[in-house]
């Protein structure tokens, strides 16, 4: 039988990540993939979910990783308590792996501290975790040479590391990698962040994954089948053909 991940509407979404969750480069703060994927959500319940974007630009998910001392602060890993536990989010997205990639963050220390953190995280509260893995991008020298030591067979190998880890430790996987199928031209031309098409792509995807796991996306829809007047009228095609 399919496993159903969550039979409850959402009530708080907390998205922790780098640049691209905070919402670079969107247009808008209303373009941003978390800003979106929130709206796709409140189209399917009674209630919105209340989103909290606590994206970070050069975000790291460590103090311990190698790019640490130039990168956006604090670090996944010394921020939980207070941008994730206290907010007692019913879902959590995190989303790393671009920056650690090109920081040189070693991919068995990434897992690592990727476990370590949903580990802290359940021991306090109980959301349902979703990892992304690390978008696409094409230029893998931005930033100077802190910033240089990735490729886009270490994102792969990130985001084979994610897989795994999610799949160990309970937690929905988005596939990002896959999503983008290598197009250049959803990548903005920084090289590195999202424009307003990927991100929408993005919380298309994340959607996707979630409504395929979780029926409480589909109660309410479920619940008005009943009262749905008919709308279609397919009458003027049939008669072109005198059905």
């Amino acid at each position: 039988m399919k496993h159903d991940w969550s039979n409850k509407e959402f009530k708080k979404l907390v998205t922790l990540g780098e640049s691209t969750t905070a919402g670079g480069w969107a247009s808008t703060r209303e373009r941003c993939w978390a800003s979106q994927l929130a709206r796709e959500i409140d189209e399917c319940q009674r209630m919105p979910v209340q989103l909290i974007n606590v994206g970070i630009g050069a975000n790291v998910i460590s103090t311990r990783s190698p790019a640490y001392p130039h990168s956006g602060k604090p670090a996944a890993d010394e921020r939980l308590d207070k941008h994730v536990i206290a907010h007692e989010p019913d879902l959590l997205i995190i989303a790393y792996g671009l920056n650690d990639s090109r920081g040189g963050t070693p991919v068995d220390q990434f897992t690592e501290c990727m476990r370590d953190i949903i580990g802290r995280v359940r021991a306090k509260i109980q959301p349902l975790v979703v990892l992304l893995g690390p978008y696409f991008m094409t230029k893998f020298d931005l930033g100077g040479a802190t910033w240089a030591q990735g490729s886009l067979d270490r994102l792969k190998d990130f985001n084979t590391a994610t897989r795994g880890v999610a799949d160990e430790s309970h937690c929905l996987f988005v596939d990002l990698l896959s999503a983008y199928g290598e197009a250049p031209w959803l990548v903005h031309p920084d090289g590195v962040h999202a424009h307003d098409v990927s991100h929408r792509m993005v919380a298309h995807r994340i959607f996707d994954v979630l409504a395929a796991n979780c029926s409480g996306l589909s109660q309410e829809t479920l619940a008005l089948t009943a009262s749905i007047p008919p709308w279609r009228d397919e009458s003027t095609l049939k008669s072109d053909y005198d059905y």
